[in-house]
């Protein structure tokens, strides 16, 4: 029997600063370092909409350089440790859990601003874990209830079996887990193009229809 719905009460995001020729550097084969920034910005900003819309208690942005006027308030802000992006990830829940206890987390990325309606109906109920896949074969959430250095250990990271492994690897740890809706993430300008199109609410959209209108190819 399904229990209530149990939503996070805390949700970090995993975020660079969108400081051109640092982020989005995938996208430079069709628009220009700044503007892949803007877009990334964009998307940054839809994110963090979509964190403060949910009822979590305790909202984090675990940062890879300095905050600036896209952050609103309401988050705390925390530097993101040295090292590759499994120990960033383990880091993330260890420092979260352990140190505020507010349990279950979720962890996002910064890729998917049409992540609005998906983040609102995350439901830990009765699971351990939740895993939101992506179309490349990569993941745009996971949730844990308790802090295990081990879910990222051995997973490849950035690769098309990321998504596989990761899930292979929360079941093979004993941890019930509940599947996400599968998201399309930003990384290459085909993607961009793609959750313009399917997302047109969004900054993101309006931020790629201006820049497409603007002239950048797309």
């Amino acid at each position: 029997m399904t229990g209530p719905a149990e939503p996070a009460r805390t949700v970090v995001l995993l975020a660079k600063a969108p400081v051109a020729g640092r982020v989005k550097t995938r996208l430079h084969s069709a628009f220009s370092p700044v503007d892949a920034a803007t877009l990334a910005q964009a998307a940054l900003e839809d994110t963090l909409a979509a964190m403060s819309s949910t009822s979590a208690i305790h909202r984090v942005v675990a940062l890879e350089g300095d905050p600036g006027p896209w952050l609103p308030p309401g988050f705390d802000v925390v530097a993101q440790p040295q090292g590759g992006l499994g120990v960033r990830l383990a880091a993330a829940f260890r420092d979260m859990l352990e140190r505020a206890g507010h349990s279950p987390a979720l962890l996002v990325g910064m890729d998917t601003p049409q992540l609005g309606a998906p983040l609102a109906a995350v439901d830990f109920a009765d699971s351990d874990a939740v895993l939101g896949l992506t179309d490349d074969g990569g993941y745009w959430a996971i949730g844990l209830r308790e802090a295990d250095d081990r879910v990222f250990d051995g997973v490849p990271m950035s690769t098309a079996l990321t998504g596989a492994t990761q899930l292979r690897r929360l079941r093979d740890l004993g941890l019930r887990v509940r599947l996400l809706p599968r998201l399309r993430d930003v990384d290459v300008p085909d993607d961009a193009r793609a959750v313009a199109l399917a997302a047109p609410g969004t900054r993101f959209a309006a931020a790629w229809r201006r820049l497409a209108d603007d002239g950048a190819p797309h």
